[in-house]
């Protein structure tokens, strides 16, 4: 699912606009992030607990995506025409809609397949919602009928047939289970506000004091096409509507536009998730625009971005970035780079193979590394090549390794090879270097004490092999002396 990013929009005050507390609530947040849907995103909704994923209805299926998730953590696509009005319940397990066949689905967040499937309608059913008690659904249709769904049993418990038009809009009541407001088509949303209720309608929002019996308390014109969708933030019970003409205007207390948001094509659907960390906004289009709250780390992390150079920001991009819980990692491996020496033998280059691996700190801290170089010198043929035609310096440095190492056991035949190849090549030429020539005579000396230990290890290795031998018998007929007598005919026969 493609996502992009659009240009950054900045709003400025106008000129003697007063920048208020809730003004400056409201334009902290991030520039949009983009995301496209498979048609136009008719509902948005948040689940009340955390981590307050939401749930997204566009065409024919319904996506579940996290706070900082740009690819669905989880789809329902088992419609066959139109999804409409995927709502949680309060506990954030449960999700209900409606379609455009009549049929209400009641899916459960953890899997694909519908729980319940609440069947009675003869219309499309735009509108689905849980009531506050979480064991009952309420639904809207175009055969003009209200209906409540028992959600254990899948039965319609109530219908109401009052209405005129078809239902597009209905909002249950937390505090009141047995509560809720229903609209018809030429309305476009409603939801519950403190004591009274919201109504969107035309180019108006409106809001009636229930507690008054219905009184008109404010009427709002700031849209100049149709208000289709309102909602409310938690801090402050902001009241947020969106409209066709592309525009999301932010109301404070007083019903003062305070803040606006701008969109790309016209809105449908509108939420804010419960902590106001993030503005959902869906359009005709089928994109949905997603707006993050900046936090003090965020702006710290760019301000301290900012003051370096424009090269940290294109070659060490992304070098403390933590990874969100939500967030979809993709790794590429790590390169693996040649040694210096494995490019030298890769280009034949056998003597300067040789050298890299005698450099003081292989030759110390990894000797392994340097006689794993020769064995490869003396496998592909090469190893007199490498040793020939040095000078005083780098023949010095071959025979102290010789020297130090001879006498390991993981490394003495490769180099007794590497002690033949330098006397032969450099033998006639020993009178000319007096350090050179002392080394070599320290490594005769060496090697004839050397010499002389193994012999006498042999000899010493030869008597015990005579004194086994001499023992083995008297083992044998000890051991045939203790056997039974009725054993004796099958040893003979064997």
């Amino acid at each position: 699912m493609a996502s992009f990013k659009p240009t950054k929009v900045q709003f400025l005050p106008k000129l003697g606009e007063k920048v208020t507390e809730d003004t400056l609530y409201w334009k902290n947040y991030k520039s949009p992030v983009q995301i496209k849907e498979f048609g136009a995103v008719t509902k948005i909704d948040f689940s009340p607990l955390a981590p307050h994923n939401y749930a997204v209805t566009a065409s024919t299926r319904i996506h579940v995506y996290g706070l900082h998730s740009q690819e669905p953590i989880r789809s329902f696509t088992r419609f066959r025409d139109t999804a409409y009005g995927g709502s949680f319940r309060g506990d954030g397990k449960l999700l209900v809609a409606g379609s455009e066949e009549g049929l209400i689905r009641l899916f459960d967040i953890s899997g694909r397949v519908a729980l319940r499937q609440f069947t009675g309608h003869s219309k499309a059913v735009h509108v689905t919602s849980f009531l506050s008690d979480g064991f009952r659904v309420v639904s809207g249709s175009d055969d003009l009928t209200f209906r409540v769904w028992d959600v254990p049993s899948a039965v319609e418990l109530s219908s109401i047939t009052e209405h005129t038009d078809y239902i597009r809009a209905l909002a249950p009541s937390k505090l009141n289970p047995d509560l809720f407001v229903t609209e018809l088509f030429f309305s476009s949303d409603v939801l519950f506000y403190d004591s009274g209720v919201c109504v969107t309608g035309g180019r108006y929002v409106k809001i009636w004091d229930l507690l008054k019996g219905g009184q008109e308390l404010v009427s709002l014109k700031n849209h100049h096409k149709t208000v289709t969708c309102a909602c409310l933030s938690s801090v402050g019970n902001k009241l947020l509507t969106g409209s066709l003409d592309r525009h999301v205007k932010v109301y404070n207390s007083s019903y003062k536009v305070v803040h606006n948001f701008d969109c790309d094509a016209s809105i449908l659907s509108m939420a804010v998730a419960p902590d106001d960390e993030v503005v959902a906004v869906g359009m005709t289009n089928g994109v949905l625009s997603v707006r993050h709250r900046k936090h003090k780390k965020d702006k710290e992390t760019l301000t301290s971005r900012r003051r370096r150079g424009p090269s940290y920001r294109v070659f060490v991009k992304g070098k403390n970035f933590v990874p969100r819980q939500d967030d979809f990692l993709v790794s590429k491996p790590v390169k693996q780079y040649l040694r210096k020496y494995d490019k030298q033998l890769k280009s034949f280059e056998v003597s300067k193979a040789l050298d890299t691996a005698l450099q003081t700190w292989t030759r110390t801290s990894k000797p392994e590394v340097t006689v794993a170089v020769i064995i490869e010198l003396n496998r592909r043929g090469t190893l007199k090549n490498a040793l020939a035609g040095r000078n005083e310096e780098s023949l010095t440095k071959i025979l102290n390794f010789l020297l130090k190492h001879i006498f390991d056991p993981r490394f003495s035949r490769p180099l007794l090879t590497v002690g033949d190849i330098v006397l032969d090549l450099y033998r006639q030429v020993l009178h000319q270097s007096p350090v050179v020539e002392r080394q070599l005579q320290r490594l005769m000396e060496v090697l004839g004490r050397e010499a002389e230990l193994q012999q006498e290890l042999l000899q010493v290795l030869g008597i015990l092999d005579t004194l086994f031998a001499s023992l083995t018998p008297r083992k044998e007929v000890a051991a045939l002396a203790a056997l039974p007598v009725d054993q004796g005919p099958q040893l003979q026969a064997a």
